[in-house]
């Protein structure tokens, strides 16, 4: 098997990607140490958009300081190693309009059971993405 190469995406393509999965990680600090959460997502007008309980950590210790957060996800096949992982940080913050998040909330269907009142969107400051390519076979 030949090897592989990374290429860069760019900003516009790394958040196509990003749109086009249903699943991502949000990663964020608690107790001065990285937590993780999966959540499902959208992409709309450049920024990431999830849904919370009002409570949780995300909506009340994260989201509602506008913290730094960095939101990842990939899609990768192992046995042929390819595939893509984009890595967006920015700022989380509650949207608080209640015309604007009832908007949202009706795009993203959550995976998980209960009130998921809180509608959370990530601000991208910094967007990297790298793409698993075959490497290329000389002439």
């Amino acid at each position: 098997m030949n090897g592989r190469n990374l290429k860069e995406l760019s900003a516009a393509d790394a958040l196509r990607r990003l749109a086009g999965v249903p699943l991502g990680r949000v990663v964020f600090t608690r107790h001065a140490l990285p937590a993780v959460r999966p959540v499902n997502h959208i992409v709309t007008d450049g920024q990431i958009v999830i849904r919370s309980s009002a409570g949780t950590i995300l909506s009340a210790e994260v989201a509602a300081f506008e913290a730094v957060v960095a939101f990842e996800a990939d899609e990768l096949d192992v046995k042929e190693r390819l595939g893509w992982s984009v890595v967006v940080t920015g700022f989380a913050q509650l949207v608080r309009d209640p015309g604007e998040a009832a908007r949202l909330k009706s795009r993203i269907k959550p995976w998980v059971m209960g009130q998921l009142d809180q509608v959370i969107r990530i601000r991208p400051q910094i967007i990297t993405g790298y793409e698993l390519v075959p490497e290329a076979v000389p002439r």
